[in-house]
């Protein structure tokens, strides 16, 4: 049977005492926060935003030239937003999983799975470099097969993803068994070049080796209007403007400062609960020596790691989008969607029946309707954006951030001539059509997983235009 669809008293208990922050950001040794930007400056390079993609943009910016004056714009804290409250996944896919790169990209599909194992080799690395502290572990995936019917075309899914360079392996009840002891762990496809980091760690250590490479980088300093003047952008903070000749933006699921964006974005929460460390005994329990990450291969899906004091981190299946692409923190707490969680987790490991829950939160994660990021220009060139990760940006904003800088060159590069670069995912409608439609899809989804994976008329009417939403 399928998750039960709500939390009980029991769970409810077990999250009560929880606090609503990132298990990531509650961490004693979070860097102190930077200066705002105050007055008029310039720079090479503005970039907006202090995730993972301004990070990663900035560095490689410098690292291809170290005379080039790179400004980072953060409106917040670096790492406090999704590059701070997601899973810790670092998966090789760029195309937001391979059989997503398959449908879309038929004819790339072979260059972006090159691509993909080449930007995890210098995201690693770049860790080695600069040695940061991001407990990198390239422990691999498995995505399991909770319910029977999802057993069907495993074996075929592994052969195609295999003869196109993937390293994977199909597993049966047994070997699924061996991987987590869990009586819906009925079968899977165990993804190995998967790593699991900390994210905060991984987002405060890329911080810190732009900062030994010269980036200036504000906190606390959002960016309230982008103008172009002649040769240059005028970037406007409360207290400061910077004039540059290029731009990225990296903002995220954050409106975007450019109303072109706007309607290939929506922003979807998550949300995710943490355990408090498990003792040996519910380690010997749950069997999980391998520490592989996990997901379900259901439409509404659930993810789970350990992190490196064995903790459980346990997120996914409820992923709400609130009307007008609305964006606030008080999204960030939703106990009804703790509770649920936490009845799942121990419906998936009986063993870990008691268990409490130290830590909760949810942020947004911007998707778009291909499900994976896309990229543009505006202003002459004078600006970049990618947007549309859809989750599972850890890895791939690396890669983004080096299409963006392609870009802002105004040279043409095997990236910048990928027809995955050049081409736009489908714009999502206007409100109130908006919400019906991800409301609908989201139902649409939930049939399905009870019944047996098979998609209704709105699904197979979405499959067929190529606009979609994922869970």
């Amino acid at each position: 049977m399928p998750y039960s669809p709500s939390g009980t008293s029991q769970s409810r208990a077990a999250v009560a005492g929880a606090i609503n922050t990132p298990i990531w950001l509650d961490n004693p040794d979070r860097p102190v926060a930077l200066d705002s930007l105050i007055g008029a400056h310039s720079a090479d390079l503005a970039i907006i935003g202090g995730g993972f993609s301004g990070l990663w943009t900035a560095i490689q910016a410098k690292e291809d030239d170290p005379t080039r004056d790179v400004v980072i714009l953060e409106g917040s804290r670096i790492g406090w937003a999704a590059s701070g409250r997601n899973g810790g996944f670092c998966s090789p896919s760029i195309t937001h999983g391979f059989f997503n790169g398959l449908e879309r990209f038929p004819n790339e599909i072979r260059t972006l799975v090159r691509l993909g194992h080449e930007n995890l080799e210098g995201l690693q690395k770049t860790i080695a470099q600069y040695q940061i502290d991001a407990e990198f572990e390239l422990v691999g995936d498995v995505n399991l097969a909770t319910e029977s019917y999802m057993l069907n075309g495993l074996e075929e899914a592994v052969e195609t993803a295999r003869s196109y360079g993937e390293d994977w392996e199909c597993l049966d009840a047994a070997a699924a068994s061996a991987v987590i002891s869990s009586p819906k762990a009925l079968g899977g496809i165990l993804q190995r070049d998967v790593a699991l980091v900390n994210p905060a760690k991984l987002a405060w250590g890329l911080r810190d080796a732009a900062l030994t490479l010269g980036v200036r980088i504000y906190e606390h300093s959002p960016v309230t209007s982008m103008s172009e003047d002649g040769t240059v952008m005028v970037l406007t903070t409360e207290q400061g403007s910077v004039r540059a000749p290029r731009v990225a933006l990296a903002t995220n699921a954050f409106p975007p400062l450019l109303k072109r964006i706007r309607n290939y974005v929506v922003p979807v929460y998550d949300y995710v609960i943490c355990t408090e460390p498990l003792s040996n005994q519910q380690m010997s329990d749950i069997g999980w020596s391998g520490r592989e990450g996990l997901a379900d291969h259901a439409n509404q899906f659930h993810y789970t790691r350990l992190t490196a004091d064995n903790r459980i981190l346990w997120g996914g299946y409820d992923a709400t989008y609130y009307k007008n692409n609305g964006m606030d923190t008080k999204f960030h707490s939703n106990p009804d969607t703790f509770a649920m969680l936490a009845q799942h987790l121990v419906e998936f490991l009986p063993a870990l029946d008691g268990v409490t829950f130290t830590h909760t939160w949810g942020g947004a994660i911007d998707t778009c309707s291909r499900f994976s990021p896309f990229w543009g220009t505006a202003n002459s060139g004078k600006v970049a954006y990618v947007a549309g990760y859809t989750g599972l940006g850890v890895g791939a904003t690396r890669f983004g951030a080096r299409v963006m800088l392609d870009l802002l060159s105004g040279k043409p590069t095997e990236l910048t001539e990928l027809e995955y670069v050049k081409t736009k995912p489908l714009p999502f409608p206007p409100e109130p059509l908006r919400s019906i439609g991800i409301g609908l899809t989201r139902w649409s989804f939930d049939k399905a997983d009870r019944n047996e994976g098979k998609r209704n008329l709105w699904l197979r009417s979405l499959d067929k235009v190529g606009l979609g939403f994922d869970s």
